[in-house]
């Protein structure tokens, strides 16, 4: 069985990555003061993975890509995140009380001012695209970033998911719809992590496209593991919620908890094979498919 003790590596990476993903928010946030960009602030600086915006300069590196001119794609990946969390935590979604060892933004700050500050996040994602960073690049990237950021949040994206997540509680669901949801749900923001960091190299269509198919493999794989840690941890380990989920057809109650393992393991080996075109450059993301299926939080 994998540990945790064998990514002793790539934890340090990821750390490192982390860390100038942090800088660069305090540097782009720019949200003022007032109620709203407090409840915004907290949610987004709360202790967290930080794992898309970092998904954002890990393919940036397999191309060579400047990180400077990467982080305010990968900031603005972390803002949408983070207002998608306040939403989904909301009495009217997933009626969640804890997000990253905190209480949720609508329990400390209230319902109202949480769905403000979901969307001061967004505004701030779009408008941090829209009108540059120091090094950004050009505005045809920008543009890229902006548009996929958009697609992945929208009808067709967390949006969809989200909605179709909801209508379906207390309802049976077979496994393409399962995968319907969550592809959306949280495998949407994924791709679009994935897809940010090849916009300012030079990447073929190939090269694009075994990205986009590692990062719909890995954001499966990482909802399944949610599920078994909604299932089976507990709040103190994984920062938010458990046993959420208990009135939804979720991997874990559709395949048990083996099946569900079985599962993620079955996805992980695709995000792998997906790399192939890649070869040796993508190896940083071959060994964060296989953190990913060990992680507690």
């Amino acid at each position: 069985m994998i540990s945790l003790d064998s990514f002793a590596g790539l934890e340090a990476a990821l750390a490192a990555r982390r860390g100038e993903v942090d800088e660069a928010l305090q540097r782009f946030c720019e949200l003022r003061d007032g109620p709203v960009a407090t409840a915004a602030c907290d949610a987004l600086f709360a202790p967290a993975k930080r794992l898309r915006p970092v998904l954002t300069l890990l393919v940036g590196d397999v191309f060579r890509a400047s990180h400077a001119a990467l982080l305010g794609g990968a900031c603005a990946v972390e803002m949408v995140h983070t207002a998608s969390l306040i939403l989904d935590d909301l009495p009217s979604m997933d009626d969640g009380t804890e997000r990253r060892g905190r209480p949720a933004c609508h329990i400390a700050h209230g319902e109202a001012t949480a769905i403000l500050a979901a969307f001061a996040l967004i505004n701030r994602a779009f408008g941090l695209l829209a009108n540059g960073w120091p090094e950004a690049p050009e505005v045809a990237a920008r543009g890229a970033m902006a548009n996929e950021l958009a697609q992945a949040i929208g009808l067709d994206g967390m949006i969809a998911g989200q909605a179709m997540d909801l209508a379906m509680t207390d309802r049976a669901l077979d496994l393409k719809t399962l995968e319907y949801v969550h592809s959306r749900k949280t495998g949407a923001l994924f791709m679009a992590s994935a897809v940010l960091g090849t916009l300012v190299s030079r990447v073929t269509p190939v090269e694009r496209a075994a990205i986009t198919a590692y990062a719909k493999n890995l954001g499966l794989a990482f909802q399944i593991v949610d599920d078994l840690i909604d299932a089976t941890g507990d709040s103190a380990a994984s920062g938010k919620n458990v046993r959420q989920d208990e009135r939804k057809t979720t991997f874990v109650s559709f395949a048990g908890i083996d099946g569900a393992r079985q599962l993620a393991a079955e996805l992980i080996a695709a995000s792998q094979e997906a790399l192939g075109p890649l070869g040796a450059n993508a190896e940083a993301l071959r060994e964060l498919a296989r953190y990913v299926i060990v992680r507690k939080r």
